[in-house]
C-alpha cells in the first residue's frame, strides 16, 4: 500500500511512503513513518482520542482527523488550508485562534444566574468544540477574505449568546456584523468537516437571527445590492 505525503520546509514538494499495515489510522501510520523511515517528517498530535483536534490534515482534499481516520492506499496527505505551513503537515494556527478574542467568544460579563439542565444542553453541540481548524480550512470565504471571523469562533459566539449568564450579548452582536456573518455563503463546507457534528452554518443562520432582534440587517439589503436587472428599458 502507498500514501502520498505533502512535505514543506523551504518549499513543497509531494512524497510517497510504502506501507505493509493497512489497519492502523493515519496517525498510527505517520509516527511509523518518523520512526522507521524519516525521522524528519514533522505533524502533530496530541490525545490520540479524537479529544484534542491537534492531528487534523486534509486527506485527499478532505479534512480529517489523523487519529481517527483508517489510512487506504492511495491516499494523498496534505497540511489544512487556509494557514501558514511551518513545516510539513504542521501549521501556524495563531490567526484563527485569534479571533476566538476579536469576535468576543468568551463570558463577557457574568449574570451569575446559575443555569439549569435545560440550559446546558442549550449549549452542549457548540461547547463540545475541539478546535482542529477543520472548518477554517474547509470554508471558502477565507480564500478571499483573511479577516472573516471564520465558523467556530462565530459558533462559539453563538454559545454565549445563548448562555443565560451572558449579560452582555449586545456587544457580541455588534462585533460579528463585520467580517462575520453576513459574509458567510452558507455553503455548509464546515458543517460536512466537522467531527464533532457541530453545525456551525446553522450557529450562524441563528445569528443573522438575533442579530435582526437588535436591528441589523443583511447589508445587501441595506445597500440596495439586489443585482442589475434589465427589465426591457422600464
Amino acid at each position: 500500500m502507498k500514501i502520498k505525503i505533502k512535505r514543506f520546509l523551504e518549499k513543497s514538494y509531494q512524497e510517497e511512503f510504502e506501507i505493509e499495515d493497512s489497519s492502523k489510522t493515519l496517525l498510527e501510520t505517520l509516527i511509523f513513518i518518523k520512526e522507521k523511515r524519516d525521522n524528519s517528517l514533522t505533524f502533530r498530535y496530541g490525545c490520540r482520542s479524537e479529544v484534542c483536534g491537534s492531528c487534523a490534515v486534509v486527506v485527499n482534499g478532505k479534512e480529517r482527523l489523523a487519529c481517527k481516520y483508517k489510512v487506504q492506499n492511495g491516499d494523498v496527505i496534505e497540511p489544512l488550508k487556509r494557514v501558514k505551513v511551518i513545516k510539513d503537515l504542521v501549521c501556524d494556527l495563531d490567526n484563527s485562534l485569534e479571533k476566538l478574542r476579536t469576535s468576543k467568544a468568551y463570558l463577557t460579563k457574568n449574570s451569575q444566574i446559575k443555569p439549569t439542565i435545560d440550559d446546558e444542553k442549550m449549549i452542549e453541540l457548540q461547547s463540545s468544540c475541539i478546535l482542529c481548524n477543520s472548518c477554517y480550512s474547509a470554508c471558502p470565504v477565507l480564500e478571499v477574505n483573511q479577516n472573516f471571523l471564520g465558523p467556530f469562533a462565530l459558533t462559539r459566539v453563538y454559545r454565549y449568546i445563548q448562555d443565560v449568564r451572558e449579560e452582555d450579548k449586545k456587544s457580541k452582536i455588534d462585533t460579528i456584523q463585520k467580517d462575520g456573518i453576513w459574509d458567510c455563503t452558507l455553503c455548509g463546507e464546515c458543517t460536512i468537516v466537522c467531527p464533532q457534528e457541530i453545525d456551525p452554518k446553522m450557529d450562524i443562520m441563528m445569528l443573522r437571527s438575533k442579530s435582526g432582534q437588535y436591528g441589523y440587517i443583511d447589508p445587501s439589503f441595506s445597500s440596495g445590492g439586489f443585482g442589475d436587472f434589465n427589465f426591457g428599458g422600464f
